[in-house]
Protein backbone atom coordinates (compact mmCIF):
# COMPACT_ATOMS: atom_id res chain seq x y z
CA UNK A 1 0.00 0.00 0.00
CA UNK A 2 1.35 3.42 -0.91
CA UNK A 3 1.63 6.15 1.70
CA UNK A 4 -1.21 8.12 0.08
CA UNK A 5 -3.43 5.03 0.11
CA UNK A 6 -2.57 4.52 3.78
CA UNK A 7 -3.46 8.12 4.65
CA UNK A 8 -6.79 7.76 2.85
CA UNK A 9 -7.61 4.41 4.50
CA UNK A 10 -6.85 5.53 8.05
CA UNK A 11 -8.79 8.76 7.51
CA UNK A 12 -11.76 6.87 6.02
CA UNK A 13 -11.75 4.45 8.97
CA UNK A 14 -11.69 7.38 11.39
CA UNK A 15 -14.55 9.14 9.58
CA UNK A 16 -16.62 5.94 9.68
CA UNK A 17 -15.95 5.50 13.40
CA UNK A 18 -16.98 9.10 14.15
CA UNK A 19 -20.20 8.70 12.15
CA UNK A 20 -21.02 5.41 13.85
CA UNK A 21 -20.26 6.60 17.36
CA UNK A 22 -21.75 10.11 17.01
CA UNK A 23 -21.14 12.62 19.80
CA UNK A 24 -20.40 10.08 22.53
CA UNK A 25 -17.36 8.60 20.81
CA UNK A 26 -13.83 9.34 22.04
CA UNK A 27 -11.18 10.29 19.54
CA UNK A 28 -8.38 7.69 19.30
CA UNK A 29 -5.61 10.11 20.25
CA UNK A 30 -7.00 9.96 23.79
CA UNK A 31 -6.03 6.28 23.73
CA UNK A 32 -2.52 7.38 22.82
CA UNK A 33 -2.40 9.72 25.82
CA UNK A 34 -3.60 7.00 28.18
CA UNK A 35 -1.33 4.22 26.90
CA UNK A 36 1.90 6.16 26.47
CA UNK A 37 4.05 6.59 23.39
CA UNK A 38 4.42 3.47 21.19
CA UNK A 39 8.04 2.30 21.13
CA UNK A 40 10.30 0.13 19.04
CA UNK A 41 11.82 -3.09 20.32
CA UNK A 42 14.86 -1.00 21.31
CA UNK A 43 12.76 1.40 23.39
CA UNK A 44 12.79 4.34 20.99
CA UNK A 45 9.55 6.30 20.60
CA UNK A 46 7.50 6.49 17.42
CA UNK A 47 6.43 10.00 16.52
CA UNK A 48 3.58 11.91 14.91
CA UNK A 49 1.42 9.92 12.48
CA UNK A 50 3.10 6.62 13.37
CA UNK A 51 2.52 7.11 17.10
CA UNK A 52 -1.17 7.76 16.46
CA UNK A 53 -1.71 4.80 14.11
CA UNK A 54 0.14 2.34 16.35
CA UNK A 55 -1.70 3.53 19.47
CA UNK A 56 -5.04 3.15 17.67
CA UNK A 57 -4.14 -0.39 16.60
CA UNK A 58 -2.83 -1.43 20.01
CA UNK A 59 -5.88 -0.05 21.82
CA UNK A 60 -8.28 -1.73 19.39
CA UNK A 61 -6.66 -5.14 19.89
CA UNK A 62 -5.71 -4.91 23.54
CA UNK A 63 -1.98 -5.00 22.88
CA UNK A 64 0.93 -3.33 24.56
CA UNK A 65 2.70 -0.97 22.19
CA UNK A 66 6.11 -2.46 21.42
CA UNK A 67 6.80 -2.86 17.70
CA UNK A 68 9.43 -3.91 15.16
CA UNK A 69 9.68 -4.90 11.51
CA UNK A 70 9.78 -8.60 10.56
CA UNK A 71 13.57 -8.55 10.34
CA UNK A 72 13.80 -6.41 13.45
CA UNK A 73 12.15 -9.18 15.46
CA UNK A 74 14.39 -11.78 13.83
CA UNK A 75 17.46 -9.85 14.94
CA UNK A 76 16.22 -10.33 18.50
CA UNK A 77 15.77 -14.09 17.92
CA UNK A 78 12.00 -13.77 17.68
CA UNK A 79 9.70 -14.91 14.87
CA UNK A 80 6.46 -13.34 13.65
CA UNK A 81 3.74 -16.00 13.77
CA UNK A 82 2.48 -17.37 10.48
CA UNK A 83 -0.62 -15.57 9.24
CA UNK A 84 -0.15 -12.43 11.35
CA UNK A 85 -0.95 -9.17 9.57
CA UNK A 86 1.30 -6.23 10.30
CA UNK A 87 0.51 -2.54 10.71
CA UNK A 88 1.80 -0.04 8.21
CA UNK A 89 3.76 3.01 9.28
CA UNK A 90 5.46 5.74 7.29
CA UNK A 91 9.05 6.91 7.00
CA UNK A 92 9.54 10.41 5.62
CA UNK A 93 12.79 10.70 3.71
CA UNK A 94 14.25 14.00 2.47
CA UNK A 95 15.01 14.10 -1.23
CA UNK A 96 16.96 16.75 -3.09
CA UNK A 97 16.18 18.18 -6.49
CA UNK A 98 17.41 21.18 -8.41
CA UNK A 99 15.07 24.05 -8.98
CA UNK A 100 14.65 25.15 -12.54
CA UNK A 101 17.12 27.89 -13.40
CA UNK A 102 15.43 31.25 -13.85
CA UNK A 103 16.65 34.61 -15.03
CA UNK A 104 16.45 35.88 -11.46
CA UNK A 105 18.46 32.96 -10.04
CA UNK A 106 21.04 31.16 -12.10
CA UNK A 107 22.65 29.25 -9.25
CA UNK A 108 20.44 26.17 -9.48
CA UNK A 109 19.70 26.16 -5.76
CA UNK A 110 18.93 22.76 -4.26
CA UNK A 111 15.62 22.37 -2.46
CA UNK A 112 14.47 19.58 -0.17
CA UNK A 113 11.16 17.76 -0.27
CA UNK A 114 9.92 14.74 1.66
CA UNK A 115 9.07 11.37 0.18
CA UNK A 116 6.80 9.06 2.20
CA UNK A 117 7.54 5.33 2.17
CA UNK A 118 5.55 2.69 4.03
CA UNK A 119 6.95 -0.08 6.24
CA UNK A 120 5.20 -2.92 8.04
CA UNK A 121 5.69 -3.48 11.76
CA UNK A 122 4.38 -6.14 14.14
CA UNK A 123 3.42 -5.92 17.80
CA UNK A 124 5.10 -8.08 20.42
CA UNK A 125 1.84 -10.00 20.84
CA UNK A 126 2.13 -11.20 17.22
CA UNK A 127 5.58 -12.68 17.74
CA UNK A 128 6.93 -15.94 19.19
CA UNK A 129 9.24 -14.86 21.98
CA UNK A 130 7.94 -11.29 21.94
CA UNK A 131 7.06 -11.46 25.61
CA UNK A 132 10.77 -11.86 26.42
CA UNK A 133 11.67 -8.49 24.97
CA UNK A 134 8.63 -6.40 25.82
CA UNK A 135 9.74 -2.91 26.71
CA UNK A 136 9.07 -2.47 30.41
CA UNK A 137 7.75 0.95 31.32
CA UNK A 138 8.79 2.51 34.60
CA UNK A 139 5.53 3.00 36.47
CA UNK A 140 6.27 6.29 38.22
CA UNK A 141 3.80 7.49 40.86
CA UNK A 142 1.40 10.10 39.51
CA UNK A 143 2.70 12.71 41.93
CA UNK A 144 6.14 12.45 40.29
CA UNK A 145 4.67 12.78 36.80
CA UNK A 146 2.60 15.77 37.91
CA UNK A 147 5.66 17.43 39.48
CA UNK A 148 7.59 16.88 36.25
CA UNK A 149 4.75 18.38 34.21
CA UNK A 150 4.62 21.43 36.47
CA UNK A 151 8.37 22.01 36.15
CA UNK A 152 8.11 21.55 32.38
CA UNK A 153 5.54 24.29 31.82
CA UNK A 154 7.22 26.61 34.32
CA UNK A 155 10.41 26.44 32.25
CA UNK A 156 8.80 27.35 28.92
CA UNK A 157 8.42 31.07 29.58
CA UNK A 158 4.87 31.47 28.28
CA UNK A 159 2.50 33.99 29.82
CA UNK A 160 -0.27 32.02 31.55
CA UNK A 161 -3.17 33.70 33.37
CA UNK A 162 -5.05 31.49 35.84
CA UNK A 163 -8.69 31.96 36.82
CA UNK A 164 -12.05 32.17 35.12
CA UNK A 165 -14.00 29.30 33.66
CA UNK A 166 -12.53 28.75 30.20
CA UNK A 167 -9.26 27.74 28.63
CA UNK A 168 -8.01 29.56 25.55
CA UNK A 169 -5.02 31.09 23.80
CA UNK A 170 -5.31 34.74 22.67
CA UNK A 171 -2.90 35.29 19.74
CA UNK A 172 -3.22 39.09 19.75
CA UNK A 173 -2.01 39.23 23.37
CA UNK A 174 0.12 36.08 23.18
CA UNK A 175 -1.41 34.88 26.45
CA UNK A 176 -2.78 31.55 27.62
CA UNK A 177 -5.83 31.56 29.89
CA UNK A 178 -6.55 28.56 32.11
CA UNK A 179 -8.99 27.93 34.97
CA UNK A 180 -7.24 27.57 38.33
CA UNK A 181 -5.65 24.21 39.11
CA UNK A 182 -8.26 23.55 41.82
CA UNK A 183 -11.09 23.85 39.29
CA UNK A 184 -10.05 20.66 37.49
CA UNK A 185 -11.19 17.20 38.60
CA UNK A 186 -7.72 15.68 38.22
CA UNK A 187 -4.19 17.11 37.99
CA UNK A 188 -3.80 15.41 34.61
CA UNK A 189 -6.82 17.36 33.31
CA UNK A 190 -5.09 20.64 34.15
CA UNK A 191 -1.81 19.71 32.47
CA UNK A 192 -3.40 18.16 29.38
CA UNK A 193 -5.49 21.32 28.95
CA UNK A 194 -2.33 23.38 29.36
CA UNK A 195 -0.65 21.22 26.69
CA UNK A 196 -3.57 21.89 24.32
CA UNK A 197 -3.32 25.66 24.78
CA UNK A 198 0.48 25.62 24.62
CA UNK A 199 0.22 23.80 21.29
CA UNK A 200 -1.86 26.76 20.04
CA UNK A 201 0.80 29.06 21.56
CA UNK A 202 3.51 27.50 19.39
CA UNK A 203 1.59 28.61 16.30
CA UNK A 204 2.32 32.30 16.95
CA UNK A 205 4.14 34.10 14.12
CA UNK A 206 7.26 34.44 16.28
CA UNK A 207 7.40 30.65 16.82
CA UNK A 208 6.13 28.10 14.28
CA UNK A 209 3.91 30.49 12.34
CA UNK A 210 0.68 28.52 11.76
CA UNK A 211 -2.60 30.06 10.60
CA UNK A 212 -4.39 31.12 13.81
CA UNK A 213 -6.94 33.37 12.09
CA UNK A 214 -9.81 30.87 11.88
CA UNK A 215 -13.20 31.19 13.52
CA UNK A 216 -15.33 28.38 14.90
CA UNK A 217 -16.83 26.33 12.08
CA UNK A 218 -14.38 27.24 9.32
CA UNK A 219 -11.61 25.08 7.87
CA UNK A 220 -8.65 26.92 9.43
CA UNK A 221 -10.19 26.80 12.91
CA UNK A 222 -10.96 23.08 12.65
CA UNK A 223 -7.46 22.31 11.40
CA UNK A 224 -5.79 24.25 14.24
CA UNK A 225 -8.02 22.60 16.86
CA UNK A 226 -7.10 19.20 15.47
CA UNK A 227 -3.41 20.12 15.76
CA UNK A 228 -3.90 21.24 19.36
CA UNK A 229 -5.77 18.06 20.32
CA UNK A 230 -3.06 15.89 18.78
CA UNK A 231 -0.34 18.01 20.37
CA UNK A 232 -1.93 17.50 23.78
CA UNK A 233 -2.15 13.75 23.13
CA UNK A 234 1.52 13.51 22.09
CA UNK A 235 2.53 15.56 25.12
CA UNK A 236 0.39 13.51 27.53
CA UNK A 237 1.78 10.27 26.09
CA UNK A 238 5.38 11.29 26.79
CA UNK A 239 4.45 12.15 30.39
CA UNK A 240 2.06 9.19 30.74
CA UNK A 241 -0.81 11.40 31.85
CA UNK A 242 -4.44 10.94 30.80
CA UNK A 243 -5.88 13.48 28.38
CA UNK A 244 -8.92 15.49 29.46
CA UNK A 245 -12.18 15.03 27.52
CA UNK A 246 -13.54 18.35 26.29
CA UNK A 247 -16.99 19.41 27.47
CA UNK A 248 -17.69 20.64 23.92
CA UNK A 249 -16.54 17.28 22.52
CA UNK A 250 -19.62 16.67 20.34
CA UNK A 251 -19.41 20.07 18.65
CA UNK A 252 -15.76 19.57 17.78
CA UNK A 253 -16.42 16.05 16.50
CA UNK A 254 -18.77 17.52 13.89
CA UNK A 255 -16.13 20.10 12.95
CA UNK A 256 -13.37 17.49 12.64
CA UNK A 257 -15.65 15.19 10.68
CA UNK A 258 -16.23 17.88 8.05
CA UNK A 259 -12.49 18.57 7.88
CA UNK A 260 -11.51 14.91 7.45
CA UNK A 261 -14.23 14.32 4.86
CA UNK A 262 -13.02 17.24 2.77
CA UNK A 263 -9.29 16.47 2.92
CA UNK A 264 -7.84 12.95 3.22
CA UNK A 265 -4.43 14.43 4.13
CA UNK A 266 -5.71 16.68 6.91
CA UNK A 267 -4.95 14.11 9.60
CA UNK A 268 -1.38 13.40 8.53
CA UNK A 269 -0.72 17.14 8.15
CA UNK A 270 -2.12 17.80 11.63
CA UNK A 271 0.07 15.02 13.09
CA UNK A 272 3.15 16.66 11.58
CA UNK A 273 2.27 20.12 12.91
CA UNK A 274 1.42 18.68 16.34
CA UNK A 275 4.70 16.78 16.61
CA UNK A 276 6.66 19.90 15.64
CA UNK A 277 4.74 21.86 18.28
CA UNK A 278 5.60 19.34 21.00
CA UNK A 279 9.22 19.25 19.84
CA UNK A 280 9.31 23.06 20.14
CA UNK A 281 7.86 22.95 23.66
CA UNK A 282 10.30 20.20 24.65
CA UNK A 283 13.21 22.35 23.49
CA UNK A 284 11.99 25.39 25.42
CA UNK A 285 11.40 23.30 28.54
CA UNK A 286 14.78 21.59 28.26
CA UNK A 287 13.06 18.21 28.21
CA UNK A 288 14.66 15.39 26.24
CA UNK A 289 12.84 12.20 25.20
CA UNK A 290 14.85 8.98 24.73
CA UNK A 291 17.59 9.55 22.14
CA UNK A 292 16.59 9.02 18.54
CA UNK A 293 13.24 7.86 17.25
CA UNK A 294 11.88 4.52 16.15
CA UNK A 295 10.93 6.06 12.80
CA UNK A 296 14.61 6.68 12.00
CA UNK A 297 15.36 2.96 12.43
CA UNK A 298 12.68 1.67 10.06
CA UNK A 299 14.79 1.49 6.92
CA UNK A 300 17.74 -0.16 8.64
CA UNK A 301 15.44 -2.73 10.23
CA UNK A 302 13.46 -3.59 7.09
Amino acid sequence: MSANDLFEKVTADLVAAIEEGAGGWRMPWQQLAAAGTPRSIDGRPYRGWNALVLAMTAADRGWSSTWATYRGWQRHNCQVRRGERGTQVVLWKPTERKDQVTSEDETGRASRSLLARTFTVFAAEQVEGGDRVLISRIDRPERERVAAADAYFSAIGSRVLLGGDRACYVPSLDTIHLPAFEQFDRPSDFYSTSAHEHTHWTGHADRLGRDLSGRFGDHAYGAEELIAELGAAFWCAQFELAQATREDHAAYLADWLALLQSDSRALVAACGHAQRAVDHLNTLAGWSPPSGSADEQLEAAA
